[in-house]
């Protein structure tokens, strides 16, 4: 599902919410892909007490690919990302020495 963003002031600061209501922050930026002449990704401040601050600790600037952009309307609809997936994804990366 392609989802129509005309320019960047239609996504600037909005809230960005994950589809089971849980708020992650608001968007400061964009990722572009002029090859292709599409969005890439969205960077999302990582506000504290969010879903985000919670995954990544006090970082700022989490980029989160526009695949998982479900809407934009007066906020930002993105899919769940469980706390636990990335957990698991984190244990299972190898260390370099």
């Amino acid at each position: 599902m392609a989802i129509s963003v005309k320019n960047f002031s239609d996504m600037a600061r909005k809230d960005v919410f994950t589809s089971r209501g849980i708020y992650c922050g608001k968007v400061v930026d964009i990722g572009l892909d002029f090859d292709k002449f599409r969005v890439k990704s969205v960077v999302v401040d990582a506000v504290r007490g969010s879903h985000f601050a919670s995954i990544v600790g006090d970082k700022k600037g989490v980029v989160v690919p526009y695949a998982m952009v479900q809407s934009v309307g007066d906020i930002v609809l993105i899919k769940h990302v469980p706390l636990a997936a990335v957990e698991t994804e984190t244990e299972e990366a190898p260390v370099e020495a």
